[in-house]
């Protein structure tokens, strides 16, 4: 998710979910060979396993910026043909594409030749008036002839005139069926489904008609779903928020050493504790200390203290 999934997000993330595939935000094929890809690319050996999200058009460039995430260790690349933002459209990526299922295929069959790790597609299930299931069948079925295995949909059509992005993500229904549909046509595709899923009951019901479940908001302002869904889905033992919040902690102080400010790390924290006794003590100390020039990671386990000085009196 843009400006929400960054490398710090990831790194806590995965200290809740140990198996779960981690997701970049989408970054265009511009800033991947011309940006500061330090920056933009690096990440935590911790995070894996980790697709680099690309949104682009070009075949050629898409390729090249593959070959490098690659190049850098990501484990899988990410075509995103779902996101239905004005400066996604202005750019000619982004949900767009849905329109253009030829051009999507060449740039798959590009990057599948540059690579030697999965690509895989997220889309939605149809953009503006090309919404019929034909049209995704279409879409799909073009895919599978560049070879494409993975195919994530976000159950939605995308409006891209009218609608802003979070009305995108709110106003057009949710139709699970037809990504269940979309499974029983074509078998040979790993189909996950996205779009709306927000607690653990929900992923193992999808589960049951689709290979696999994209957590997005949810798992940022809920992040111990993810811990949740590790325990049904792999028996993993759940973690305690307390090691959890010490281990990010322990990198927040590490990365204030490289020059970064907390709030980069810590804002990503602030729903740990939804849910608990004191959780609202413990976002408000975090976001009123965190943002400071001289704030330490000591701000994290302040935050802990005084959830528990309000948890007898005050439930989130």
């Amino acid at each position: 998710m843009m400006d929400w999934t960054d490398r710090h997000c990831r790194y806590f993330h995965r200290l809740l979910t140990p198996h779960a595939r981690l997701y970049t935000e989408m970054i265009t094929t511009g800033a991947v060979l011309h940006g500061d890809r330090a920056r933009l690319l690096g990440f935590d050996a911790a995070e894996h396993p980790l697709a680099l999200q690309l949104g682009g058009h070009e075949p050629a460039e898409l390729a090249e910026a593959a070959r490098i995430g690659a190049d850098l260790g990501y484990d899988e690349i990410n075509l995103n043909v779902g996101c239905p933002s004005d400066r996604v459209q202005s750019g000619r990526f982004g949900a767009c594409l849905m329109r253009e299922p030829a051009l999507v295929a060449d740039c798959v069959a590009a990057m599948r030749a540059a690579v030697g790790i999965p690509v895989t597609v997220k889309c939605r299930i149809g953009v503006d008036e090309q919404d019929a299931w034909t049209d995704l069948q279409r879409f799909t079925r073009t895919l599978v002839t560049a070879g494409l295995e993975v195919l994530i949909v976000h159950a939605r059509k995308a409006w891209l005139h009218g609608l802003s992005p979070k009305e995108n993500r709110e106003i057009p229904p949710l139709d699970y069926p037809r990504v269940y549909r979309l499974k029983q046509e074509f078998p040979q595709l790993t189909i996950v489904i996205n779009g709306g899923i927000a607690t653990l009951d929900a992923v193992v019901a999808h589960g049951a008609h689709v290979d696999g479940v994209m957590l997005g908001r949810a798992a940022y302002h809920d992040p111990y779903i993810l811990a949740r869904c590790e325990r049904a889905l792999y028996a993993t033992p759940l973690p305690a928020r307390e090691e959890v919040l010490a281990r990010t902690a322990r990198y927040a102080a590490e990365q204030i050493r490289r020059g970064n400010a907390l709030q980069h790390v810590a804002r990503h924290v602030l729903g740990l504790y939804l849910g608990e006794p004191g959780a609202r003590a413990f976002r408000r100390h975090l976001s009123e200390h965190m943002r400071g020039p001289d704030a330490g990671a000591d701000v994290l386990a302040e935050a802990a203290a005084a959830m528990r000085a309000h948890a007898p009196a005050q439930a989130a």
